[in-house]
């Protein structure tokens, strides 16, 4: 029998594998979301709304993996989480966005359900940066790159957007930097 019909050799290889691994005592992945990747997590998670039948949870991290997915064949390389991080807020941007026309077309609905999935991938997303740590992350990065006057906003742009991608909305941190650069 070959090996497709016949399981045998692919299952003690397996249990071969498994037992001459020295995994320690970690806890079960579920527990680990201190040192699992977004794309983990978001894997976990959409087995436990599979598992709940939450069809909100479901459907919108089934559209994150696949926004995921075409980043990564776009890419050629696995995603890390700063690669996450820069589709996720994509996402986030994309759904305030469909809400602002939403509610100005009068639709309710869809209102709620953009509210409901932008929830859900906020989940993933860091923590916002006040408005004072954002002031001092731009004149951080001003400093280190030597930046004169507002012409040199790109060079300031380049360096920040690394460190504050999913942390602050791009566009007020851009108006921020050029206040900061003019001034």
């Amino acid at each position: 029998m070959n090996r497709l019909t016949n399981p045998e050799p692919v299952l003690h290889y397996i249990s071969e594998y498994n037992s001459k691994r020295q995994i320690g005592n970690l806890p079960p992945a579920e527990e680990r979301h201190d040192i699992m990747t977004i794309e983990e997590q978001i894997d976990v998670r959409m087995k436990e709304a599979a598992k709940k039948r939450d069809a909100v949870t479901l459907s919108t991290l089934r559209m994150v993996k696949a926004a995921l997915h075409n980043k990564q064949i776009e890419l050629r390389k696995k995603l890390d989480d700063k690669d996450v991080l820069q589709v996720l807020s994509s996402l986030v941007k994309q759904h305030k966005d469909s809400i602002n026309q939403f509610e100005q077309g009068g639709r309710s609905d869809l209102v709620t359900k953009e509210k409901a999935e932008l929830f859900v991938i906020n989940e993933y997303m860091p923590d916002e940066m006040s408005e004072e740590e954002i002031k001092r992350e731009i004149d951080r990065v001003i400093e280190e790159v030597g930046a004169a006057g507002p012409r040199d906003m790109g060079k300031v742009m380049k360096a920040l957007m690394p460190v504050i991608t999913g942390k602050a909305d791009g566009k007020v941190v851009s108006e921020m930097v050029k206040a900061a650069l003019t001034s």
